[in-house]
């Protein structure tokens, strides 16, 4: 009874994995001309200061300038089939239904070109992003509950439970690039990120209602986080003719966050403390959940630090442009997620960091019009191990599209769609030792997710 008792509170924090297109915590779509194409490593164009910083030394000359909206929305859902959901739902298979948003994610570019040289900038939110909800809180809380409290003869009908888990990541950045045309077909360019981590996790599990002992179990957790980091950056140019080809390389930033929290607590109700003391009178028993529970919140308490890394990334792209009208592009991105270090070191619980490929065209219907479409393969090497209720993923398939309107020399609008269409990851638990949710029963769990990307920026050039 007691370790299902702790395994209630003990998981309380874990993170929140948000919504982009990109790595487990790097985004990489900033501009809306990615959200309709996806493979922008061989651009020139202004979103360059970001995808290809050294392929600027081709671009525009003179002074660019983009203002970016984008507005993704996404399901998080988990799929338990469990036999205490028949008490607690009225059925074994109850759907747990996650909302994540961020309604409005702007960016920003500007660049300066003159001859060999170029300086550029781009501020966005370059990791996580976004805010995830459930309701109904998730079933690491309130199967775990709902078993622990049945070990005691006390049913889901005999209480109400009250659950409900929320959080939030952001990682603003603002980066600085130099490049350099250093031959006729080769140029280069170093830049420097500067990284602010914005999170919080909110929650409470609450079980009372109880006839005789009316609370039985609460649990408040109210905790924000927030820190910087710094990302080097480099990337490479080659340029002839109608070939380009590109490499990108961020190297990995250490993010180690502490904790204002706000509230943590994590308690029995007096009367199930007396059952407790009833059932040993030595006290032993409440005293080694004390103890165990007070070192297991540590991570949480004020002051405390978490790791939420951004892993190196490469990114190597070829382009070609078969006309002046027609032009296409596949990139290949690669995220060291296992040697950046996460919460609880689930990095070690990957099989391989992020792969993804992508893939793109785009096509001049004439001087005014631009239409283009792209796709992308995402694999993150994710484990049974890694999938948690609070932070999980997904492989996936992406596709864009869109286009852009030169609304005269100067001024360009682009607009865009894209969704991703996830693979559903099932995570079935035999009975026995731990069992599901360390309850020793056979379990069974389907993390799924739908997104849906709309955007619109606005390009501008003198």
């Amino acid at each position: 009874m007691n370790k299902k008792f702790l395994f209630v509170f003990l998981m309380a924090a874990l993170p929140f994995s948000c919504i982009w297109a990109g790595g487990l915590m790097t985004n990489t779509n900033y501009h809306i001309a990615f959200d309709r194409m996806f493979a922008r490593g061989t651009t020139f164009e202004i979103d360059a200061a970001f995808s290809n910083p050294a392929g600027l030394a081709w671009g525009h000359e003179g002074w660019q300038f983009s203002f970016n909206w984008q507005s993704p929305h996404q399901n998080r859902d988990i799929t338990t089939t469990f036999p205490l959901l028949q008490q607690m739902y009225g059925e074994a298979t109850h759907k747990f239904h996650g909302k994540a948003t961020a309604p409005f994610v702007p960016a920003l570019f500007v660049s300066y070109k003159h001859d060999r040289w170029a300086v550029s900038s781009m501020i966005g939110i370059v990791g996580s992003g976004g805010f995830v909800e459930y309701k109904e809180g998730v079933p690491m809380f309130n199967v775990v509950l709902a078993s622990m409290l049945g070990s005691m003869k006390i049913t889901p009908d005999q209480y109400k439970l009250d659950a409900q888990m929320k959080g939030k990541q952001y990682i603003y950045g603002g980066q600085v690039n130099f490049t350099y045309r250093l031959h006729e077909n080769v140029s280069a360019a170093v830049g420097l990120r500067a990284n602010y981590y914005d999170g919080y996790y909110r929650g409470h599990v609450v079980a009372n209602g109880h006839p005789v002992l009316g609370q039985l179990a609460n649990l408040q957790l109210d905790v924000d986080q927030r820190g910087w980091g710094f990302t080097p950056l480099f990337s490479v140019d080659y340029h002839n003719g109608p070939f380009t080809v590109s490499a990108r390389y961020e190297f990995r930033t250490k993010l180690n966050i502490p904790n204002t929290t706000n509230e943590l607590v994590a308690d029995m109700g007096t009367p199930l403390k007396t059952m407790v003391m009833q059932a040993d009178p030595t006290g032993a028993t409440l005293k080694t959940i004390g103890a165990a529970l007070d070192s297991k919140m540590t991570p949480y308490k004020d002051g405390e630090k978490t790791r939420y890394d951004m892993p190196a990334l490469l990114s190597v792209a070829v382009g070609y442009e078969f006309t002046p009208k027609l032009r296409a592009s596949a990139e290949y991105h690669f995220f060291d997620d296992k040697n950046a270090k996460m919460a609880s070191d689930r990095q070690k619980e990957l099989t391989h960091g992020t792969h993804e490929i992508l893939a793109g065209v785009e096509y001049d219907i004439n001087k005014r019009f631009t239409i283009s479409a792209g796709g992308q393969r995402t694999d993150y090497g994710i484990s049974d191990e890694y999938q948690t209720h609070t932070s999980f993923a997904c492989d996936s398939y992406s596709v864009g599209l869109g286009g852009a309107v030169n609304l005269n020399d100067h001024l360009r609008l682009n607009v865009s769609y894209f969704t991703t269409l996830y693979s559903d990851y099932e995570k079935n638990v035999p009975a026995g030792n731990p069992g599901y949710q360390s309850t020793g029963v056979a379990g069974n769990d389907t993390f799924s997710r739908t997104n849906n990307v709309f955007g619109v920026g606005i390009d501008y050039k003198f």
